[in-house]
């Protein structure tokens, strides 16, 4: 595997603190939003999830590295489906003590030799758990890591060139990861039981899989797709993915929930889905302070009162407080989950059933695998609406 560059490497945040560190991966210069993850597995997973698109992410794990690369978990896909062109998504990587050996036999190479492939600064040596303290207390911002000829800059001319850079916040990013011409994933093991349309916003990988185990043909469409398109793939529902940026900017899914929700078409949000869902049904949303990331966050259900560890990455919520009814063009609806870490909004639902969503990731690619029964969920909807025979 590529060796380690032991040459100096600073991360500067848009408020002057500087971490001062040595090189990981590329060297160079790339800006974001600093952001952390909480998860001490899966980090090919989260730096090839597109939610990630211009964000720096922080590991809170020490150690990061050590089961190397491989061909079978990148979460990102080409334009065109094709997983040649899965890519890291992610602006920069931050991390304290890289492994210098690889060690999982599903390895095809190294994490440092993959994002020196892909052109990804980033930064190791760091004390992070100082910098997710300083994030913690004042918020994720902007950021940027800096190596090799752009160090040469003075600390005041770096702390420029992050504040200079565009904000998280009003930033529309689901149009540059989305598929360009759309793809089919077909079902596993025999013919197709239903058809889904799923709109890429930043879909995950594993989101079509777990449909296709399921029995169901999935037409993963461009985020700009219209009700057209879906109607005329006679979908038996449609699903909204998760992706990056501000929900306020979305308006044409929210448009287009709007008018599959009023097709009578059983719809199914993860993530930035889930905010397209809630903006559709009336709520407004709002940029959280640090956000949620990592796979060990505690959700609750509040029908049932059951509570989910999910995995997670979202710096935007929903307006709404645990169990809150409100009138909607479509009907009652609810906020049907929250998180028990700070009560944020986790999911809406239409209270017939017709439309819900969730802000965590039941694929839960790496883990945990607590909220895969929502997707029997949607396909029991699926299901019950075919016995109708019902028509687009």
């Amino acid at each position: 595997m590529s060796g380690f560059d032991s040459s100096p490497a600073v991360l500067v945040l848009e408020d002057g603190r500087v971490f001062r560190g040595t090189t990981f991966g590329a060297v160079g210069q790339t800006l974001g939003e600093a952001v952390f993850s909480t998860g001490m597995t899966g980090y090919q997973e989260t730096l090839t999830d597109p939610s990630y698109h211009r964000q720096i992410v922080v590991s809170t794990a020490p150690q990061i590295g050590n089961t190397g690369w491989n061909d079978e978990d990148d979460e990102s896909v080409g334009p065109t489906g094709e997983s040649a062109g899965a890519k890291i998504w992610v602006a920069g990587y931050v991390v304290r003590d890289p492994s210098r050996v690889t060690s999982s036999w599903r390895a095809t190479g190294s994490l440092q030799a993959k994002l020196e492939e892909q052109s990804i600064v980033g930064i190791a040596g760091i004390d992070t758990r100082a910098l997710v303290r300083h994030l913690r207390t004042r918020g994720s911002m902007k950021a940027g890591i800096f190596s090799g000829e752009a160090i040469a800059a003075d600390d005041d001319e770096l702390v420029r060139r992050v504040q200079d850079q565009p904000t998280m916040l009003g930033a529309d990013l689901a149009g540059e990861v989305s598929t360009t011409s759309g793809y089919i994933v077909e079902p596993k093991g025999g013919e197709a039981l239903y058809t889904v349309a799923a709109i890429d916003l930043g879909i995950k990988t594993n989101t079509p899989r777990m449909f296709a185990e399921r029995g169901i043909r999935v037409h993963v469409l461009p985020s700009n797709a219209s009700l057209e398109q879906i109607l005329d793939l006679k979908a038996d529902g449609v699903f909204l993915s998760n992706g990056p940026g501000d929900p306020a900017t979305a308006d044409g899914a929210v448009h287009l929930t709007k008018e599959v929700i009023g097709q009578g078409l059983p719809l199914f949000g993860i993530c930035f889905g889930n905010q397209i869902l809630g903006r559709a049904l009336g709520l407004s949303t709002y940029k959280m302070k640090f956000g949620h990331r990592g796979i060990n966050i505690p959700v609750i259900e509040h029908q049932t009162g059951r509570i989910a560890i999910t995995a997670q990455n979202h710096g935007f919520a929903l307006e709404g407080e645990a169990g809150q009814e409100f009138d909607t063009p479509f009907g009652r609806a609810v906020v049907s989950h929250t998180c028990a870490n700070d009560g944020a909004v986790e999911g809406v639902r239409l209270l017939d059933d017709s439309a819900f969503s969730v802000q965590y990731h039941p694929e839960a690619a790496a883990g945990p695998h607590d909220a895969a029964y929502l997707f029997d969920r949607f396909t029991s909807l699926l299901s019950a609406r075919k016995e109708t025979g019902v028509k687009n």
